[in-house]
């Protein structure tokens, strides 16, 4: 069985976080859903379940950071282009996220940029030279590091 991976994510609003993941892309997974929780499928081994803070709290006990403020994880996911990483960080930005609270990364060969969801999650967008990425890690330094 294809390992997956799920996100889990405290939300401060369901119905609007669900909105905002739905404009870049991800699909509201309707048999693990329901008024406490949304599995929000990216790809087919890439799922992000949205959890309102009631819900988070039956998982653990530690305080939920507020992600405006602090950060604990930046989540990356892969495109397909420069271009695509571009429009990935407009949809987002047109969706209520904020762009770019990362530095933009432009090695030439590796692009990334970020932004966060409305409760503060940093996502960042990157693509790689797939003919870099083969050279490895050296490859994708800049010039002069």
């Amino acid at each position: 069985m294809t390992r997956m991976i799920f996100i889990n994510l405290p939300v401060a609003d369901l119905n609007r976080s669900i909105d905002f993941y739905e404009a870049v892309g991800a699909v509201k997974n309707p048999l693990f859903s329901d008024d406490t929780a949304a599995c929000m499928v990216i790809s087919d081994v890439i799922h992000v379940m949205l959890l309102t803070h009631a819900k988070w709290a039956t998982f653990t006990d530690r305080v939920i950071p507020d992600a405006h403020h602090s950060a604990q994880v930046l989540l990356c996911v892969s495109e397909d282009s420069r271009q695509a990483v571009d429009d990935a960080t407009a949809r987002a930005v047109s969706a209520g996220g904020l762009a770019d609270p990362t530095p933009t990364q432009d090695f030439g060969v590796m692009y990334g940029r970020s932004y966060a969801d409305p409760d503060g999650h940093i996502w960042e967008v990157m693509w790689m030279d797939p003919a870099a990425a083969a050279q490895g890690a050296e490859a994708l330094e800049p010039a002069g590091a």
